[in-house]
Order: structure tokens, then C-alpha cells, then sequence
């Protein structure tokens, strides 16, 4: 593992990060995202081994400064009353409100509770993301009379993407040192995972490296299903907690805003049985248009495309031999209207939690990986990798009476894998199937097990599936 983070440093330079520090720096009980912590503890205090004392003090004053605390939005606009400039680290989400009688642009600041700041127009022109999904950063507040509260500067995260390097730089490492490097950068100790969890664990980043890929992932308490959601990117939305209704999700068909569908690279729905779903049989109409073509549109009206991934996160209950407590029924802990054979076909894979090990003090990262904002800007970037999906569409066939998405699924799958693993395009045909091909088929059979049990439509197709090698 030395040498490992020796070849880390030397290959990726600036772009790695030592992780032991983000934990240190205590930067993430303030409520900020990892990807956003390791841009500070780079601003503020670069360096390689254990957070210092010195250097925590430092983050930490500044944190004080700049990050405000949930009860301090009222502190901060008396402060802004008085005629300061304030600076704050927040996420800025910007909303153009068209109406009969005004039209204005409406920047929302959660980190003080403000929801009616206004904004200076030359910000939306060199960052069009804060009008999409929105961008975290440092903002300069002024209080101008007669406008409100007036965002008047402000400095986003930015992650130079070379996927050229990112080729050559996978030519340095063996297949182990690479995979080991990728769960690193998730902000996992590698040593912590058996290979076969390993390539589970990476399975959760497959909907960021391949488009409209959608999964379930099904687990016992504290797996960690949502930490790599929580702080990868800005473009993943974590929904947890409160209402999901249509509206969310898809177009509020009131004032015409698109939903986070619509918004966002990958939206995950954690702990989906405390969820509440407004209007049950809609979301899930919408939910299998949308997973089936892509398409988004609600009661027939603002159709769009998306490229988004849908992940739906569920706490399940084990047996003594830690294994589901339903099985082979996994998916019955889950809310009824999402049990539906229609719905659960479009669910390209499920990640079997349950074989994770659940997270414990040896599970984090403890040596250098990569900046989650890089790694993750780096992932989306290779969506656009075509040329693998026609490899895997070449090579992967499961026969001609095999079950059509079954072999979609599997394509786009084993796509992932090899963007994630052999993003060089070097790969032997040996690796192409232990690597790529096999855990794809581990994950869509998980959920071909649940509509093979559920429903008898299915069973004219075989119980288990393969691939032809020739």
C-alpha cells in the first residue's frame, strides 16, 4: 500500500488528495460534502500525511468565518443590515421566475435559509450550472436596498478534465493497484473489501460513468449505501427524508421547472420505506416511462429527455445466517407500488448489500486517493464513451431466446465496469468476462431473481442468466 500511495502522488500529483485528512479537519459536521471539504483542505492548507494541529486550527478558523452554522442565518443578515460584505461557503441554486407582472432571477442560499437573494447577471454567464443544478462555492453577499440580499461575487470549485491523462495514467497501475486506487478515492480502505465486495462497492458508481443506468441496492443498516452519493458531486442529488412527489421528480407543471430528473447526473432515493410519496401511482407511471426511454413528461405535457440514473436505496432485514430475511422475496420490504414487475424490469441491477461488509473504523480510506471533485468530473466525462458500449454490445450476447433486457442490461453494465476498470481500452478477453461481464450479470440477475419469483410471465425464459463465449 506504500507503494501504492507512492505511485498515487507521482502519476496524479496535484489531483490526489491524502484522505486522512478530510476526516481530521471535522469539515463534514458542519454539513459540508466531501468533494467540497478536500477543495478547502487544498485551498487552505495543501499538504500530504495527518492533518497537523497548526493546520486544522487554520481550516478550522476559517470554517468558522466562512462556513455558517444552522442557527446563524439571522446573524449573518443582521450583518448584512449593518452594511457588511459577507462571504459564505454554500451551495447557490439559481431559479428564473417569469410571471404576468415580474420577472426576476431568484438565487437560493440553504446554508443561511435564504431563498430570495438576487444575483449578479455576469455570474450566470460564466456559470451556466448555477441556472441547472446549481454549484457550491464561496459567495460575496451584499444587502442593497430596495434589491435585497445581492450575490455579488462568487468563486465555484473547478476540476481541470483531461481524459487522455486519465488513459495514460491507468497504464501505470496493475488491475489490483487501479481498482484499490478507485474505492481510495470513494473514501474506502481497500484492504477492508474481499475482491468480490470490492466489485460490488464499485457498482455504486456505475450510474455516474454510464448513462441512464439505473439500480437498487438492497442492505442491512450501515453498509454505507448512500456515503459515496452524499460526497462525490455537486450533480448527485441524495434524496432522504421528507415528500417526493411528481413535481420533484419530474416538471412542476405550475411554473414549468424541471424536475431533478431533469437537473441532475444521478438521483438517489435513500431509505426509501420513510419516504412519502405523494401520489403513488403517478410517480411510478412516470418512474417506468422514464427508466424504460429516458423520457420525462408529466399528465403529456414539457416533454424532455434525461440521461440521469435512478438509484433507490432500502434497508433490509436479516436472518441469522445474514442473509435477506425474505428471501428469495428481497424487494418485499419495499413500498407495494414499487414492487410492481413493470417497474422492477427497468431496474437494470441490484447490488446484493448484504454481501458488503458493514463500515467500521478499518473501512475509510487512510492514504492518498483522488479529489472527489476530479474523480467525479473524470466519470461523467467517460458517459461519453461510446466506443465501449459498442464493445460491449459486440461481445456480450446471451443468446437468441434470451430476455431483451436482460441482455441491455447486462451490455450497459459491463460498459461501466470496463469505463471504470479498463478505461485505456486494454483489456483481454479473460478480464473482459471476470471483470466486466460477470458482475454485470451478478447484479441483473439479483433482479431477475425478484420478477422470475414474482411473476410467471417470466418464467418462459431461463432461470439463470449467461452469455455465449465463443
Amino acid at each position: 500500500m506504500a507503494a501504492l500511495e507512492a505511485k498515487v502522488e507521482r502519476v496524479f500529483g496535484s489531483v490526489s488528495i491524502d484522505k486522512r485528512r478530510l476526516g481530521a479537519s471535522k469539515l463534514q459536521s458542519r454539513g459540508i460534502p466531501g468533494y467540497v471539504a478536500e477543495w478547502v483542505l487544498e485551498s487552505k492548507v495543501p499538504g500530504r500525511g495527518p492533518l497537523s494541529a497548526d493546520d486544522a486550527a487554520k481550516v478550522l478558523d476559517w470554517a468558522a468565518r466562512v462556513v455558517p452554522k444552522p442557527d446563524e442565518g439571522n446573524i449573518i443578515r443582521n450583518r448584512l443590515l449593518n452594511g457588511e460584505s459577507v462571504r459564505i461557503l454554500t451551495p447557490v441554486q439559481v431559479d428564473v421566475v417569469l410571471s404576468g407582472k415580474k420577472a426576476e432571477r431568484v438565487a437560493k442560499l440553504p446554508m443561511i435559509g435564504e431563498d430570495r437573494a438576487q444575483i449578479a447577471e455576469h455570474l450566470l454567464e460564466a456559470y451556466p450550472a448555477l441556472l441547472q443544478q446549481g454549484m457550491w462555492g464561496v459567495a460575496q453577499l451584499l444587502y442593497i436596498r430596495d434589491q435585497g440580499i445581492v450575490i455579488t461575487e462568487f468563486q465555484p470549485m473547478q476540476a481541470t478534465v483531461n481524459l487522455d491523462r486519465w488513459r495514460e495514467a491507468r497504464r501505470e497501475f496493475k488491475l489490483e493497484e487501479w481498482r484499490a486506487l478507485l474505492l481510495l478515492t470513494m473514501g474506502y480502505n481497500p484492504a477492508a473489501y474481499s475482491p468480490e465486495a470490492q466489485q460490488l462497492v464499485l457498482a455504486r458508481l456505475l450510474p455516474l460513468v454510464q448513462k441512464n443506468v439505473h439500480l437498487m441496492e438492497l442492505a442491512p443498516k450501515g453498509t454505507g449505501k448512500s456515503y459515496i452519493y452524499e460526497n462525490i458531486s455537486p450533480l448527485v442529488r441524495l434524496v432522504s427524508g421528507g415528500n417526493v412527489s411528481p413535481s420533484v421528480l419530474f416538471v412542476n407543471n405550475q411554473t414549468n421547472q424541471p424536475g431533478i430528473l431533469a437537473r441532475y447526473a444521478v438521483v438517489v432515493l435513500d431509505e426509501v420505506q420513510t419516504l412519502k410519496f405523494d401520489n403513488p401511482a403517478e410517480i411510478v407511471g412516470g418512474l417506468k416511462g422514464y427508466l424504460a426511454n429516458g423520457k420525462i413528461s408529466r399528465g403529456g405535457k414539457h416533454e424532455m429527455a434525461s440521461d440521469c440514473g435512478f438509484v433507490l436505496l432500502a434497508n433490509i432485514t436479516l436472518d441469522a445466517n445474514q442473509r435477506p430475511a425474505n428471501e428469495p422475496l428481497v424487494v418485499s420490504e419495499l413500498p407495494v407500488f414499487l414492487q410492481e414487475t413493470a417497474f422492477l424490469d427497468r431496474i437494470k441491477g441490484m447490488i446484493p448489500g448484504w454481501e458488503v461488509p458493514k463500515l467500521s473504523p478499518a473501512s475509510f480510506a487512510e492514504q492518498s486517493g483522488l479529489k472527489a471533485d476530479y474523480f467525479s468530473d473524470i466519470l461523467l466525462h467517460l458517459r461519453q464513451e461510446l466506443t465501449t458500449d459498442a464493445y460491449c454490445a459486440r461481445h456480450i450476447n446471451l443468446g437468441p431466446d434470451a430476455y431483451q433486457r436482460n441482455q441491455e442490461s447486462v451490455r450497459a453494465l459491463a460498459s461501466g465496469y470496463m469505463k471504470l476498470l479498463f478505461p485505456h481500452g486494454e483489456v483481454t478477453p479473460a478480464e473482459f468476462y471476470k471483470y466486466c461481464v460477470e458482475p454485470a450479470i451478478k447484479l441483473r440477475q439479483g433482479v431477475w431473481d425478484q420478477l422470475y419469483t414474482i411473476d410467471a410471465e417470466y418464467r418462459k425464459y431461463g432461470r439463470y442468466i449467461t452469455v455465449e463465449r465463443s
